[in-house]
């Protein structure tokens, strides 16, 4: 995959674009953050829940609709997000009772739920995660403002960081969530979205012209472990 920065769309957010509603999000958050030992859906930043935070920042783009994908028999994060959808009449909630199965079951809800939505002026969809907790609002304009089929994120890895090893050139770059789609395709990927395969093998086989890729390296911080979580919390980028 060839590398296509497009580090100036932040500054290319003209109000049209900003402002048209063609476009829904999936909010991928039914993850059992057992590597963690709590659920990061529930970590604070900025006084609320990062659930609550990630699904703010996602109505700053003006979807459609917001699909968050939630884990079943966990009535904490479910009341959480009663209460978020009864704020925003665009927030939808779905309960994936699979999720121990991988990412991609999670995604095929997420794009049912839309389809089920019925609106024609959906033209992409932007998908995110809800542990990337440097993500902000110019990122996520800059994902749907490009033209590419595909436009994703481009970042290091926490292991790449740590260890400085961000200038070896034999060390991959992340290229994954947040990521705008053309919801057409979307929906033509939905039956091979299996287990733990999700979008990526498949955007492997695009060509490399219809793959627009924005470099963000503050997306590599996200919660996966408790030595992770700690890190966050003493930057401030989480309450203590």
């Amino acid at each position: 995959m060839s590398k296509r920065a497009f580090t100036e769309g932040a500054e290319h957010t003209e109000s049209t674009e900003q402002q048209s509603p063609n476009h829904a999000v999936i909010i991928l958050a039914s993850g059992l953050s057992q590597r963690l030992g709590e659920p990061k859906q529930l970590l604070i930043k900025n006084g609320e829940p990062l659930i609550t935070y990630m699904t703010r920042l996602a109505t700053t783009t003006n979807p459609q609709v917001i699909v968050i994908v939630i884990p079943d028999n966990h009535r904490l994060i479910a009341s959480t997000m009663t209460e978020l959808a009864n704020q925003y009449p665009t927030v939808q909630i779905v309960v994936n009772s699979q999720a121990d199965t991988g990412m991609a079951h999670s995604l095929r809800l997420g794009i049912e739920t839309i389809v089920a939505f019925e609106s024609t002026l959906i033209e992409r969809v932007l998908i995110m995660g809800v542990d990337q907790v440097l993500l902000d609002d110019p990122h996520l304009t800059a994902l749907l403002v490009g033209k590419q089929t595909v436009v994703a994120s481009r970042y290091h890895s926490w292991q790449c960081l740590e260890k400085h090893l961000n200038k070896d050139k034999t060390v991959s770059d992340i290229i994954g969530l947040p990521l705008a789609i053309n919801y057409k395709l979307l929906r033509q990927w939905q039956s091979e979205l299996t287990g733990d395969k999700g979008l990526r093998y498949l955007i492997r086989e695009l060509p490399t012209d219809q793959i627009g890729e924005i470099d963000n390296d503050q997306l590599s911080y996200d919660m996966d472990t408790p030595e992770q979580l700690a890190f966050a919390r003493r930057q401030g980028w989480l309450d203590s």
